[in-house]
C-alpha cells in the first residue's frame, strides 16, 4: 500500500429483493414444506404403520412435494429420492431397523441393500432409454430424422390437409425412437419456411399445432419414447409382469392411429381449408460416408431385433445397448455425443424406479392403499377416478412426474379393485403422456408455442380434446384390445 490512508466503504444495506430466497413464491413454498412435512411425518406415531412404511412416506411425501411445485429441478428431486432411500429404509440406513419390525407380509422386514437402490440408475429400462438416446442424437447427427421424413412426405404432397395428416403420421412414427423434444424440433425446422409464406393465418396455426400433438400421441407407441412408459415397464417388471417391446407396440399402437385420426380431422375443421396447397421442401440429400451408412446399418438391426424379440429372446434392453457398444467402439458416436444425451431424463426415470420399489418393499402401498374403501366403489369409478388425475396432473406437471407419483402404487392398486395390474399401469403411463393442454406441458408444445402461430386457447382446445378422447378410448374401448392380445 502507499501511505495513503486506505478506507473502506461501509457495505451496503441488502435490498428486499436480494434477501429473498431465488425462486417463485410457489417454489420458496415446496422447499419449506418439503423440509417440514417429512420432519412430521417422522416424528409423529401413525396408525397402522410400521417404521420401514413410515419412513418411506417421509420420502414419498419429499417427491410428491418437490415434484408438484418444482421447488428445485424434477431430476434433482429423483437423485434426491434414491439418497433418502440409502439413508433410511437401506442396510447401511443411519438408524436401523430392530428384528422385531414386520414387512408387507407379516415377516421381519428386510432392508433392501444401498447397492439394490443405487442400480435402480442402471435398472434394465435405463438402459433401454440409454440406447434410445444414442440412436435419436445419431439420427439427427447424420440427418436420417430430415431424410426420412422427406422420402415419407412425398405420398402426401398436394393440398394441405394431405399434407398435415403425413407430417403428423412421421412426426409420430419419428417420436417412436426419438425424443419428443427432438422430434418436435426436427420437423419444426422442416415446416418453418412454409409457415413464413404461408397467407392464412388459420393455416399457420394448424401446421403449428399438428406437430407437438402428434409428437405427444406417437410417444405412446413404444417403450423407448417417453419416460412415462419406461416408469410403467420397469415398475412391472420388478413386480413380475416383463413386458417386451412388441408387447408395448401392439398394445398402444391402435390407440395411437385413432388418435391421429381424431387430432387430424380437429385441425383440418378447424384450422386447415380443404383446396389450400402447401409446398414442403423434400430434398433427400444422404450422407453416405462410411460412419453414416454403418449408424443406419446399426440402427436398422437394433430396430428389427427389438421387434423380434418373441423370436431370438434377446431381452430389449440387452438389444439397446448394441448401439452403445458399437457406436462407441467405431467412433460413429462419441464421448462428446454421450454427453450430450438427455441424461436428466435417464435419471428422472430412475428415481421414478426407485420410489416404487421402496414404497412396495416397505408395505407403504398397502398402507395407502388401504385408507380408502376401493372395494366399495365400482371399479369403473376407480379407473375413471385415476386416469382423470393423470390427465390433469399431467397437464399441470411434468408427465414424468405426474408417472412417477402414481405408477408405483398400481401393483397394489390394482390387487385391492380386482384390476390387472399391467393394464392399469399402461393406462395410466398413456394417460399421463395425453397431458397436453399447455403450453408448458410438455417441451414439443414450447417449442411449437415460441413459433408465434399458436394461441394458448388453441392449444388447449386441441389438448384437451385429444386427451379427453384418448382417456375414454383407455377405459372403454382399448382393455378390450388389451384382452384380445393377451396383454391382460
Amino acid at each position: 500500500m502507499t501511505g495513503s490512508t486506505a478506507q473502506t466503504a461501509a457495505p451496503r444495506p441488502a435490498s428486499r429483493s436480494a434477501r429473498r430466497l431465488p425462486g417463485t413464491t410457489l417454489q420458496r413454498f415446496g422447499v419449506t414444506l418439503a423440509v417440514l412435512v417429512p420432519l412430521l411425518v417422522l416424528v409423529v406415531d401413525i396408525p397402522g404403520l410400521e417404521p420401514p412404511a413410515q419412513r418411506m412416506l417421509a420420502v414419498f411425501a419429499v417427491a410428491v412435494i418437490l415434484w408438484v411445485t418444482e421447488a428445485i429441478p424434477l431430476v434433482a428431486t429423483a437423485v434426491l429420492v434414491i439418497f433418502l432411500q440409502v439413508l433410511l429404509i437401506s442396510d447401511e440406513a443411519l438408524v436401523g431397523f430392530g428384528a422385531a419390525v414386520a414387512g408387507p407380509g407379516g415377516e421381519a422386514f428386510e432392508a433392501p441393500t444401498a447397492a439394490s437402490i443405487y442400480a435402480t440408475l442402471a435398472h434394465p429400462v435405463i438402459i433401454l432409454f440409454l440406447g434410445g438416446f444414442l440412436l435419436a442424437d445419431g439420427a439427427a447427427k447424420y440427418r436420417l430424422d430430415r431424410n426420412l421424413t422427406a422420402v415419407l412426405l412425398r405420398p402426401f404432397r398436394g393440398n394441405l390437409r394431405l399434407t398435415v395428416l403425413g407430417l403428423m403420421l412421421i412426426t409420430a412414427v419419428l417420436s417412436a425412437f426419438m425424443s419428443n423434444t427432438a422430434t418436435t424440433a426436427t420437423m419444426l425446422a422442416v415446416l418453418v419456411p412454409v409457415l413464413a409464406v404461408s397467407p392464412s393465418p388459420a393455416a399457420r396455426t394448424g401446421l403449428a399445432l399438428s406437430i407437438p400433438v402428434a409428437a405427444a400421441v406417437g410417444g405412446l407407441l413404444t417403450p423407448v419414447s417417453s419416460p412415462p412408459n419406461a416408469i410403467a415397464v420397469g415398475t412391472l417388471a420388478d413386480h413380475g409382469h416383463p413386458l417386451t417391446f412388441v408387447d408395448w407396440l401392439v398394445a398402444t399402437t391402435p390407440l395411437v392411429l385413432i388418435l391421429l385420426v381424431i387430432a387430424w380431422a380437429l385441425l383440418s375443421v378447424r384450422y386447415l381449408d380443404r383446396g389450400t396447397a402447401v409446398d414442403i421442401d423434400i430434398t433427400v440429400d444422404l450422407d453416405t460416408r462410411p460412419r453414416a451408412v454403418l449408424f443406419y446399418v446399426v440402427a436398422a438391426a437394433t430396430v428389427l431385433l427389438w421387434l423380434s424379440e418373441a423370436v431370438h429372446g434377446i431381452p430389449a434392453a440387452t438389444v439397446a445397448f448394441l448401439p452403445v457398444t458399437v457406436l462407441l467402439a467405431t467412433s460413429v458416436m462419441t464421448g462428446e455425443d454421450l454427453r450430450r444425451l438427455q441424461w436428466p431424463v435417464l435419471w428422472l426415470v430412475a428415481g421414478g424406479i426407485a420410489l416404487g420399489s421402496g414404497v412396495s418393499a416397505t408395505g407403504l402401498d398397502e398402507w395407502m392403499i388401504g385408507l380408502v374403501d376401493w372395494a366399495a366403489m365400482p371399479g369403473l369409478v376407480v379407473t375413471l377416478g385415476l386416469l382423470a388425475l393423470a390427465i390433469l396432473l399431467g397437464t399441470l406437471i411434468s408427465n414424468s412426474a405426474t408417472a412417477n407419483l402414481l405408477i408405483p402404487l398400481v401393483p397394489g392398486l390394482a390387487v385391492t379393485v380386482g384390476t390387472d395390474s399391467v393394464v392399469m399401469a399402461v393406462g395410466l403411463a398413456v394417460v399421463c403422456g395425453l397431458g397436453m393442454a399447455l403450453p408448458v406441458s410438455t417441451p414439443p408444445n414450447a417449442i411449437a408455442y415460441a413459433t408465434g402461430e399458436i394461441k394458448t386457447k388453441d392449444m388447449a382446445t386441441i389438448g384437451i380434446a385429444v386427451g379427453v378422447a384418448g382417456l375414454l378410448l383407455v377405459a372403454f374401448v382399448m382393455p378390450l384390445w388389451w384382452s384380445l392380445t393377451g396383454l391382460s
